[in-house]
């Protein structure tokens, strides 16, 4: 009987440098799927393209890192995703819960595993990214400038993920290992931007290979940090954060660069974006090119939500996340978009029938959750966006393409970066163009509507677009409710919009200072 304690096992390793796939246009070049980067300097490897190349697939590798600690924190901490304890499954000390409930410490079960592994994989991104900017800059390689250009735009990726949960980090752009003091906030964040635009002219238009960045990956960034600045560049004290201006220019400015360049398109069918083949999506931008051949570097998301006799790939999915009844219940029925979450009799992904509970009674996923502390193996609702890959190896090797961006999250940045200058009706006719795609016959959100009002419309869109995306934390945090209580959460600190640093990186390096109210 699985236990979080067994099931912690089969996350993707920390130290894996591996890339899913994305560089395998390269025929015969070299082995993509292991790079020693501890044997390897500038003086003793890396001396044509094609090694330059499998170098930089080690830092690519790193993005998916992101699919564990960044994926479960950003949907855990909200409304949107909850792992109640079922018997002894999914306890763990309580660390899921007290993700939920937002109870965490510097040195609480979640900050010492969650928080600490996110800080330590995103950091060995960003000290294998600064390994082959050295490699790239001392080479006389003809592709120099745009290999410097991903490499940098892949760094900046790292920090934005670190300034997006802990706020102001070290910013390290060397291969010296010394201990480093935290920049602002602000100051990573303008450290980011400045990276991003400064690669922007040597990216090419197009992606040189699946899974690639290109200069849309970075305009993309670029039109998230913008509609997120009065957050990423606020000021958070143990009162909550104080916001800094709105930069809805610059916002829609880079998400119209990304809508307007002819390189991607709205999918018509909105599912084929998270199918098994959605590489295929004309729809996504930034990538984690995951596979399932090799075994090991796919994704894992089938298996933490659905029920152990639904499929039979791992020895069976995890049964842990779910969601809460308020949440579920703001999708319209005739939503395409509510479909991802499953209620009711459950049905095997392999045969087609029915299937049961390990009781053997008929499997049914309730709407409710009576006690997240003591749940029974059917309660709540699951998310099932990323359908299981039935033929995959095993647990963390679904091949879906899990989009960082998409083209729908350009429209939905322009649609608020509208609102905050004042055209809600502008807003307003952009959702209801990404509405009309997932209702039969249409239907339109209203025109008569005030700029709050849009505000928590493009709120509520975004959670029935981005579901599972990892979006929900950030966007809660930046249009409400993020630390407001909810069902089966009572803390609301408004501090909590910021990780602690770990305790255990503290003690590690006695320049980090804590962030307030931890």
């Amino acid at each position: 009987m699985p236990t979080f304690s067994s099931l912690s096992l089969r996350r993707p390793r920390l130290g894996a440098v591996v890339l899913a796939g994305a560089l395998s246009v390269v025929a015969g070049c070299t082995d993509l799927t292991e790079t020693p980067l501890d044997a390897l300097t500038p003086e003793n490897a890396f001396k044509n393209d094609p090694e330059i190349l499998a170098g930089a697939a080690s830092v690519y590798a790193q993005l998916r890192q992101t699919q564990w600690a960044y994926y479960n924190l950003s949907e855990i901490t909200t409304d949107e995703q909850i792992v109640p304890t079922r018997g002894s499954d999914w306890f763990d000390n309580g660390r899921w819960i007290e993700i939920y409930k937002q109870t965490w410490t510097a040195n609480s079960g979640s900050a010492l595993d969650d928080m600490n592994g996110l800080w330590n994989n995103m950091f060995a991104g960003v000290a294998k990214a600064n390994l082959m900017i050295e490699v790239v800059e001392k080479s006389t390689s003809a592709s120099k400038a745009v290999n410097l250009a991903e490499l940098r735009t892949l760094r900046a990726w790292f920090y934005y993920v670190l300034m997006d949960m802990f706020g102001g980090v070290p910013i390290v752009t060397t291969t010296e290992v010394k201990p480093t003091a935290r920049a602002s906030r602000d100051s990573t964040f303008k450290f980011i931007e400045a990276e991003l635009k400064a690669a922007l002219p040597n990216l090419p238009e197009r992606p040189l290979a699946y899974g690639r960045v290109n200069k849309h990956v970075a305009n993309a960034i670029l039109a998230n940090m913008y509609i997120n600045a009065p957050v990423f560049q606020g000021t958070v004290t143990t009162a909550g954060l104080q916001r800094a201006p709105v930069r809805a220019t610059e916002a829609a400015q880079y998400a119209d660069a990304v809508i307007n360049s002819g390189v991607y398109s709205l999918a018509s069918n909105w599912q084929s974006n998270f199918n098994p083949d959605n590489a295929s999506s004309p729809e996504l931008i930034f990538v984690i090119n995951n596979t399932s051949n090799p075994p090991g570097i796919g994704n894992s998301l089938p298996q933490r939500s659905l029920h152990y006799a639904q499929h039979g790939v791992g020895g069976g999915p995890w049964n842990g996340f779910a969601t809460i009844a308020e949440t579920y219940r703001k999708y319209d029925p005739a939503d395409e978009r509510r479909k991802v979450w499953l209620v009711g009799q459950q049905k095997s992904f392999v045969t087609g029938a029915n299937v049961n509970d390990r009781a053997g009674n008929p499997l049914v996923f309730t709407e409710t959750i009576g006690d997240i502390t003591k749940a029974t193996e059917a309660e709540g609702p699951r998310i099932n966006k990323f359908p299981p890959f039935i033929t995959a190896p095993n647990g963390d090797s679904h091949p879906h393409k899990f989009p960082y961006f998409r083209l729908a999250e350009m429209y939905m940045i322009k649609a608020e970066a509208l609102n905050e200058q004042g055209n809600p009706a502008g807003a307003i006719a952009i959702l209801n163009q990404l509405r009309a795609r997932v209702f039969d016959p249409d239907k339109p959100l209203g025109t008569n509507m005030s700029q709050q009002e849009v505000r928590q419309a493009i709120l509520d869109e975004r959670l029935f677009e981005f579901a599972g995306e990892a979006k929900r934390r950030q966007d809660m945090i930046r249009l409400g409710g993020f630390t407001a209580a909810r069902q089966f959460k009572n803390v609301t600190e408004g501090y909590r919009v910021l990780m602690p640093i770990p305790i255990t990186q503290i003690q590690n390096n006695p320049l980090l200072t804590q962030n307030p109210g931890y």
